[in-house]
């Protein structure tokens, strides 16, 4: 039995909710569990959206697609902008993020310097721009961080340091906008099948490992990343901030 049948779901509904990362996996997920409970959900991302779009359509809410590089200041402004003119932003959700592997000695600092602006600093300007907003609101920021960025991955120097610092950056803002009613937590996936593991989900030695490093001998659904997602975001939990839940099948085992 799934939690959808044995809790009561929130309801997002006259809600607006900016989610990044929208076009695939993860990002998708929260888009259309969003719109499935009523909310006007603003995706942003730099890939084409057509299949979020139909995958929210006939929901109590709707999507709409922006084309936004979270990497560029304007875009993110402009993102934050178009979300307000629905009225108010009620939620912000930091999906967006890449994984790059690459051994420390060969390391050239490119993948580092990408890592940074997309896992770390993309989301300190999307709250940056959002924060009047949320505070007006008493709204609630969720961010994607990662199990890597709690026990940390060989040749993942990047993006384990990013999700560190993501959660660092979660704490601060829950410490700096609680007085207003604003709530900022963050969810940690584990092994999750999206189009950004299929790499190593497709080897099935890879696989296999992934699989068994879960105490739930299974990997993860984007769906299920999602339903963590709106409860954070929701009311029922509304005295908790400042906090990373991690979804990650009862992983208790380092590679």
């Amino acid at each position: 039995m799934t939690a959808s049948e044995t809790t009561p779901e929130p309801s997002f509904a006259g809600d607006t909710v900016l989610v990044t990362g929208t076009a695939r996996g993860i990002g998708r997920a929260c888009a259309v569990r969003f719109a499935e409970r009523g909310a006007t959900v603003v995706g942003g991302d730099r890939l084409d959206q057509s299949e979020t779009v139909a995958a929210c359509t006939d929901h109590a809410g709707e999507f709409e697609p922006v084309d936004a590089d979270v990497t560029d200041p304007a875009a993110v402004a402009a993102l934050v902008e178009r979300a307000a003119d629905t009225g108010r932003i009620d939620v912000v959700v930091n999906v967006a993020g890449i994984v790059a592997r690459e051994p420390i000695e060969t390391h050239d600092g490119e993948p580092w310097d990408r890592s940074v602006d997309i896992n770390l600093t993309a989301p300190f300007r999307i709250v940056r721009e959002a924060a009047p907003h949320l505070r007006e609101s008493g709204g609630a920021i969720v961010n994607i961080s990662s199990i890597y960025g709690q026990i940390g991955a060989a040749e993942r120097a990047g993006y384990a340091s990013t999700k560190a610092g993501l959660e660092g950056l979660t704490r601060a803002l829950a410490a700096e906008l609680g007085a207003d009613g604003v709530r900022a937590n963050a969810v940690a996936p584990g092994f999750i099948e999206t189009p950004m593991t299929a790499p190593y989900a497709e080897d099935d030695a890879a696989r296999e490992r992934f699989r068994g490093l879960a105490a739930l001998d299974r990997l993860g659904e984007p769906t299920e990343v999602a339903s963590v997602v709106t409860f954070l975001a929701g009311d029922e939990a509304s005295f908790v901030t400042g906090e990373t839940i991690l979804v990650d099948g009862g992983r208790a085992t380092v590679e």
